[in-house]
């Protein structure tokens, strides 16, 4: 993370999160490179409930409006997410929304953003492109999604950029060898940021000539286009 927002992340005593533990946990190392303002014990952590993790925030009409009490008493509020961009790929849409609707100030701070990472290793058409979130985890729907991803994106040269969980990665990736016409290129990233991370980016056939494979642990952004 940039040295500025761990700076910002340190100056902070109230958050919106997706689970406390982990966000102490992140407060901890945050406190290894620049002091904390208030001990972590002293901060006020509000979660998102859980319906948003799993749904998404724009299902349901969640009112975002009360996690966000302490900014309209002067306070700064932290908005961070489990491994990624807080309403980007990750639940926290809401709590902005709720901030604008409140006419509070929204300031985004500069941090690893997996998609924008993947695509930018991936060689794919990165003017043009469009993330489509999770593809159905049953096989039949799974491949008739990819079929119609495939098809938009050689139409209209449109990369399509989709996630899915990590254990899910192999089943995923042998739809896409399977299903994906022999031309199209296929990119993947996974780890990213971390000393073990992987990328890959081959038209179908060279990857089923390489036999690539994916770690079932590491989260994994997929791209396809021409």
């Amino acid at each position: 993370m940039p040295l500025h927002t761990l700076r910002v992340a340190a100056q902070l005593q109230h958050w919106v999160c997706e689970n406390a533990k982990s966000t102490r946990a992140y407060l901890k190392r945050v406190a290894e490179v620049v002091p904390l303002h208030t001990p972590i014990q002293a901060q006020t952590l509000q979660e998102l409930p859980r319906e948003i993790h799993k749904k998404g925030d724009h299902q349901g009409g969640f009112d975002a409006r009360p996690l966000l009490a302490a900014a309209l008493q002067g306070y700064d509020i932290g908005l961070v997410s489990e491994a990624g961009m807080p309403a980007v790929a990750d639940p926290g849409s809401s709590v902005v929304r709720a901030a604008h609707q409140l006419g509070l100030q929204v300031v985004p701070l500069v941090g690893p953003v997996s998609l924008l990472l993947a695509l930018a290793t991936s060689g794919l058409n990165g003017q043009n492109f469009a993330f489509i979130g999770y593809v159905p985890s049953q096989p039949a729907e799974r491949a008739q999604r990819v079929r119609s991803l495939e098809a938009l994106a050689l139409k209209t040269l449109q990369t399509q950029l989709f996630i899915e969980t990590p254990y899910r990665n192999p089943a995923l990736l042998a739809t896409l060898l399977q299903t994906l016409q022999p031309s199209t290129r296929l990119a993947t990233a996974s780890g990213l940021t971390l000393d073990t991370a992987v990328n890959y980016s081959a038209d179908v056939s060279t990857w089923k000539q390489r036999g690539w494979a994916l770690d079932k642990a590491a989260p994994t952004v997929f791209a396809i286009g021409p």
